[in-house]
């Protein structure tokens, strides 16, 4: 059986809209995770210019807190991220 893997793109659309590629990622030791970090992550993973394992292989993640930020956006949006907030969302 082949595993078909889907060819990597080049750039990503940002957070912002702006064009994201592998070099305007965070950088690997990252450790401050702020909100716009943590969506471009986000949006790499989902524009296919890293999978999920390399995401969280580059940047020590655990593949449940990666989707825990995918969920928290797709809920709530950017605002979601926000650790000061996380709270407050999960009882919403």
């Amino acid at each position: 059986m082949t595993v078909q893997m889907r060819p990597r793109v080049k750039y990503v659309i940002g957070p912002d809209g702006s064009p994201l590629t592998i070099a305007d990622l965070p950088p690997p030791n990252t450790k401050r995770w702020v909100i716009r970090r943590k969506a471009e992550v986000v949006a790499a993973v989902r524009g296919g210019l890293l999978s999920l394992e390399e995401a969280c292989e580059r940047y020590t993640l655990s593949v449940d807190e990666f989707l825990n930020w995918q969920a928290a956006i797709d809920k709530h949006g950017l605002a979601g991220l926000r650790t000061t907030w996380i709270q407050h969302y999960r009882e919403g």
